[in-house]
């Protein structure tokens, strides 16, 4: 929405300050300084790494309308900079304020304005863009780009909506107890969907229990009554949610409670999988293009989740055709010698590199199959024994032909799945994705399935840039966005 300097004072509740007019309007919200625009407000945040503070004189001067400062920093600057700053106790407080305000705005105007929002261990922003992407077939949609699912991105994405959409599709991620009841206090989700819960951030957890308390509480804040629970049938932590929910629950999985169910599902390894989809009214065959039954679960959560706006399995036809992953998921790059590579190096987890470890085992036709095993991190004094077991997962797979092990503990991995079986003569491991991306850019022929998976930090996507280098595409079946264009622009 466009804010006046009047509308910004009373939602935080501050003075006006003396050299704007109440009505000078503000084109939108900006928290980074590189990339403010003339007439917008930028909020000083105090990050991990840079202090906004610093850069409120430059954004002035650029053409910032006005400031948000904290009130103890407000004497450092000159006097008639401080004639354009709202002086406020915490600026991160300030920014969720006013997306919230935006939101309760946004929704008052127009009755049946809905805001959707998904969290989860794993699949939440696969899971995020196939649900805009079904909502984006009838209505206008926002969406959470990329992955600011935190709490500096999702306040700013929720500040753009406007009379130009309907309705609003969001991720949420957490590292702590308590950052999803923040995240959806801003602005209470009419749809949350939970994904599943599964090993992940260890290093701040003590157990899984305590992770799914920590995913919970999107469920507890969800904006009863009139809200409604979308739930994984097949996960028993998830499905316990369901006690904290005060109004409607939809199940989706593939068991019979499931009231958005998949049966008959056929994996196609790189080309995807179908499904016959049941759900309350009827059933149909649907097919995905992306990989792996684990999208299929994403996708039934997505379906399930739109059905709240009356959305089903004829919009699901017309939009799965033409979804794509979204940038370093389950990205699948082809070349000319023949070499097909499987990109999911965004992130990684013990249940997400078991998943796809046994789809590429799965995977026929091709001469090798190699596994690029970056370290999973964050997952504390766990660690060792998480990689060990997927390492005996993995060794114990008769389709795998290599496994290369990347940093760190995957070193663990990579004895253990000599142990489980797995020839010493046919693993590696590299102390990093650079010595990795050397050895596997040469390594790799005509005919060749490789498999990247790894965390962020450890940087695999390395090992597709070298092999870039060396080899000509002929395809890509990726992007940032799932899908760029719903019938009616999703944006």
């Amino acid at each position: 929405m466009r804010w006046t300097a009047v509308q910004v004072a009373e939602t935080l509740g501050v003075a006006l300050p003396a050299g704007l007019d109440p009505v000078a309007g503000m084109a939108g919200v900006s928290i980074d300084s590189r990339a403010i625009q003339p007439g917008e407000l930028f909020l000083a945040i105090r990050g991990p790494r840079h202090d906004g503070h610093n850069f409120v004189a430059e954004t002035l001067s650029r053409g910032a309308v006005a400031g948000v400062v904290a009130r103890e920093s407000l004497q450092e600057y000159p006097e008639d900079l401080q004639r354009k700053l709202f002086a406020v106790d915490d600026t991160l407080v300030a920014l969720h304020r006013l997306a919230s305000r935006g939101c309760e705005i946004w929704r008052r105007a127009k009755p049946g304005r809905r805001i959707g929002a998904v969290a989860g261990s794993i699949g939440k922003t696969t899971t995020k863009e196939i649900f805009a992407a079904l909502v984006g077939a009838r209505f206008r949609v926002l969406k959470t780009q990329g992955n600011l699912n935190n709490e500096y991105g999702l306040p700013l994405t929720l500040l753009q909506l406007d009379d130009q959409y309907d309705a609003a599709v969001v991720e949420m991620g957490m590292s702590h107890r308590g950052e999803l009841a923040r995240l959806a206090q801003i602005a209470p989700p009419d749809v949350g969907v939970i994904t599943r819960i599964a090993v992940e951030h260890l290093e701040f957890f003590s157990s899984i229990e305590e992770i799914a308390l920590a995913e919970r509480e999107l469920i507890e804040k969800l904006a009863w009554p009139r809200a409604t629970a979308v739930l994984n049938a097949d996960d028993e932590r998830v499905a316990r949610f369901a006690d904290v929910a005060r109004g409607n629950v939809i199940w989706f999985g593939t068991s019979a409670r499931a009231q958005f169910r998949a049966a008959k599902i056929q994996e196609r390894g790189v080309e995807g999988s179908a499904f016959e989809f049941v759900f309350p009214s009827g059933h149909t065959r649907l097919e995905l293009p992306l990989i792996g039954r684990h999208n299929v679960m994403n996708a039934l959560a997505a379906l399930a989740a739109a059905s709240v706006w009356g959305i089903g399995a004829a919009e699901a036809r017309e939009v799965f055709p033409v979804l794509v992953p979204a940038d370093k998921r389950g990205e699948v790059v082809r070349f000319e010698s023949g070499l097909t590579v499987i990109n999911d190096s965004y992130n990684s987890s013990p249940t997400a590199l078991n998943a796809l470890a046994q789809l590429l085992a799965n995977t026929s036709g091709y001469r090798r199959r190699i596994l690029a095993a970056g370290e999973m991190l964050e997952l504390g004094t766990s660690s060792a024994e998480l990689h060990r077991e997927c390492g005996r997962f993995a060794g114990a797979l008769k389709g795998i032909d290599w496994i290369v092990g990347v940093r760190g503990d995957a070193a663990t991995l990579i004895r253990s799945s000599i142990e489980a079986g797995h020839p010493t003569e046919r693993t590696k491991f590299f102390d990093n994705a650079e010595d990795a991306a050397k050895f596997l850019a040469e390594f790799v022929a005509a005919g060749d399935l490789l498999l990247l998976k790894g965390s962020r930090g450890v940087k695999m996507e390395k090992i597709l840039e070298a092999i870039e280098a060396r080899r000509k595409k002929i395809g890509s079946a990726a992007g940032t966005e799932t899908i760029e264009a719903g019938p009616k622009g999703t944006r």
